[in-house]
């Protein structure tokens, strides 16, 4: 492996680990949003009046309609959680597979006795 192509390879490295730390916090993001929701959907069900923010203001809100609105922020949520977890793996595969042609092609040109740098 030339110098410039190992070079390229490590560049590639290190772009899949901005790209995983990048998917981990939209992860964590959506991690606390659906906690947050999971809580206003059990808070829900211990109450007969059901209250929504809009804006700054907190408004009476039909229950019922409240709740669907949670669940269905909850499931899109979930979903986007799934993509993340997929785009993430991916990523993570890619990355290990970029990290053994590397060291392989390092190790191939150890024992040619060139010398890396």
């Amino acid at each position: 492996m030339t110098t410039e192509s190992a070079q390229e390879k490590i560049r590639e490295l290190q772009m899949a680990e901005q790209s995983l730390q990048q998917l981990l916090a939209q992860k964590q993001n959506l991690q606390m949003q659906l906690m947050e929701i999971d809580t206003a959907l059990k808070g829900l069900e211990d109450t007969t009046e059901a209250y929504k923010i809009v804006g700054n203001v907190m408004v009476l809100s039909d229950k019922t309609k409240l709740q669907e609105e949670l669940q269905s922020k909850k499931e899109t949520t979930q979903l986007r959680i799934k993509t993340i977890d997929t785009q993430e793996k991916s990523t993570q595969d890619k990355a290990t597979a970029t990290q053994k042609e590397v060291m392989e092609e390092m190790k191939n040109d150890n024992k040619d006795g060139k010398q890396t740098n």
